[in-house]
């Protein structure tokens, strides 16, 4: 028995040993990996200064040893003869010898040092100029390139319309925009911005400074930063959106001072609606008013808000009766009114961190975009949506707690979340509204329509018992931990525009022209709104869903009412 419990024992001990052995051949080898890469790649340490501490980064990281650091700076020292100063290394840097392993270890890195060299080198050198290999104008595109011009971010010339694309920008895609809209001129910079307008921007440059590849289309030319690849926009591409037409706006009466709500105007014989929709739309004029055989060209203005408009047969006269009476016919052109387009980061970081928070489906893409065109700030988001991004929500690639936007988006509840915030535009929506408009947007995107199969499925049902209650939570949550609060209601921003976001500017300390206002006005739809109804449109509610969404509608309601707030309106609860 003695002897089979001797030979365990004598087992366990050389295990034991050869376990030790191991574990120190490891941290060997760890040991002896770390050491030359400190010393391929590492100065030696302070207490010992040698030659290699008084090289630049670049030389050290690059292994280049004793050569002056000079030569880096030396146009006249070509990159190739810097890739061979390996051979003139000092005794400190030159690899010892070592196993084969470890000799092919030193070959890699050399290898990356080299490829870092020449990187360094070509950035060092600046653009390259247009050659066979740089990016060229588009030749598959329709419109004739102009040139390449600076671009200042502050005060656009192209400024008509304007979109991002970080993934399929190409020359035609921005130019059968611009052409939709009647622009003439298209403009791309930064490989994945658009910009249209009609007029081109003061300062020429040379080519070779629009050095930057379009994003969707390899060997084009799509400007640089601060740099406008400019091209002529000549006709739409086949299969592309039809040219858009100018929008009956109604009759109106006309000002009493008309040239001054006028600001251009032209007068023929026979002139048609397209003729001066056409002479306001090169003039990058929103409106185009018609009296008789005299066109005018104008923005919405506090003398001429067209707010009040007059009945349609006061305007129905022949031309020469219709130019002698007080009326006139307005159109609105396809093109963008400018005056609320410019937008830019905060200049400082804002003090008081401001959040829009809504239920999904209640129009906060919306209410963002009015409150950037409102305020020239951009807003931010506690999500990142690259669709949104795109269509210009620039704020949208900034960190929402980086407090350079005038106010960050958030479906958040729950208190931690809530008392982040110093202050909160609280949205509400018809809850009926709202979990449509997520349900489309979860099953097609922000513009599309949910299809028949998706309403009929047991999805709608399972969706509308978890997000009915979701809604009402939200709010409630809101009202309680929120510390400031403007809420607003989407229907009543629908219904009065203009005096309900001047209160929302005010509530972020914003002082802002009235000019601007009716600008935005103007601009009110923006570019996520899904525009006209769906062709067979049923009731998608249940009697069952009805009780439930109501008894939430009914809690949010007093609640609001116990918190000194206006109550939700009528038409919340379906009759």
């Amino acid at each position: 028995m003695a002897k089979p419990f001797f030979r365990l024992q004598k087992f366990l001990r050389r295990t034991q040993f050869l376990l030790f052995f191991l574990t120190a051949a490891y941290l060997m080898t760890g040991s002896l990996l770390l050491l030359q890469r400190a010393r391929v790649a590492l100065p030696q340490g302070p207490r010992a200064p040698g030659p290699l501490q008084t090289l630049p980064v670049a030389a050290v990281a690059l292994g280049v040893g004793l050569l002056d650091s000079r030569a880096l700076h030396d146009p006249r020292v070509s990159p190739e003869l810097l890739l061979g100063v390996d051979m003139l290394q000092s005794p400190l840097t030159r690899p010892r010898p070592g196993p084969r392993w470890l000799r092919s270890r030193n070959s890699e890195l050399r290898q990356l040092r080299r490829r870092w060299f020449h990187h360094f080198m070509s950035d060092s050198q600046g653009p390259p100029a247009l050659g066979p290999e740089a990016p060229r104008p588009a030749i598959h595109s329709r419109g004739t390139y102009i040139g390449c011009f600076s671009d200042d971010g502050h005060e656009r010339t192209l400024k008509g319309a304007v979109f991002y694309d970080l993934r399929k920008m190409t020359v035609s895609h921005c130019q059968d925009a611009c052409a939709e809209r009647s622009y003439v001129y298209a403009g791309l910079e930064a490989g994945a911005e658009c910009y249209c307008g009609n007029r081109l921007p003061a300062t020429s440059v040379g080519l070779e400074e629009c050095s930057h590849e379009c994003k969707g289309e390899k060997g084009s030319v799509c400007g640089a930063v601060d740099r406008l690849s400019v091209y002529r926009v000549d006709e739409l591409q086949p299969g592309s959106r039809k040219r858009r037409t100018a929008t009956y706006r109604g009759c109106f009466q006309l000002p009493e001072n008309m040239t001054h709500a006028f600001p251009s105007s032209l007068i023929q014989a026979n002139v048609t609606v397209e003729t001066c929709s056409g002479f306001c739309s090169q003039k990058e004029f929103p409106l185009a008013i018609l009296r008789g055989w005299e066109c005018y060209c104008a923005y919405p203005t506090p003398q001429f808000n067209l707010r009040d408009a007059m009945d349609s047969s006061l305007c129905g006269q022949d031309p020469e009766a219709q130019r002698l009476a007080e009326y006139c016919e307005v159109y609105q052109t396809p093109v963008q009114d400018t005056r609320c387009t410019d937008r830019r980061f905060l200049p400082n970081k804002s003090k008081v961190f401001v959040a829009l928070s809504s239920f999904p489906g209640a129009g906060n893409t919306w209410a963002r975009h009015l409150i950037e065109h409102a305020t020239g700030f951009y807003t931010g988001s506690y999500y990142f949506d690259g669709t949104l991004y795109n269509k210009g929500f620039k704020g949208e690639k900034d960190h929402w707690r980086s407090r350079r936007t005038i106010c960050v988006k958030t479906h958040e509840s729950g208190r931690r979340e809530i008392e982040m915030f110093d202050s909160a535009i609280l949205l509400i929506r018809n809850p009926y509204r709202s979990l449509v408009a997520e349900f489309n947007r979860k099953c097609a995107g922000h513009l599309g329509y949910a299809a028949d199969r998706n309403w009929k499925s047991k999805e709608w049902p399972d969706f509308v018992n978890s997000y009915a209650s979701w809604w009402s939570s939200h709010v409630l949550d809101w009202l309680k931990y929120g510390k400031r609060l403007l809420v607003v209601h989407y229907e009543e921003l629908r219904r009065s525009l203009v005096p309900t976001l001047r209160e929302m500017v005010a509530f972020l300390n914003v002082s802002v022209s009235e000019e601007r206002l009716l600008c935005v006005e103007n601009n009110k739809e923006g570019s996520f709104r899904r525009r006209g109804r769906r062709s067979h449109d049923p009731e998608p509610f249940t009697p069952e869903m009805k009780d439930l969404i109501n008894g939430y509608i009914r809690t949010v309601d007093k609640a609001l009412r116990d918190h000194n707030w206006t109550g939700l309106p009528r038409e919340y609860v379906p009759r």
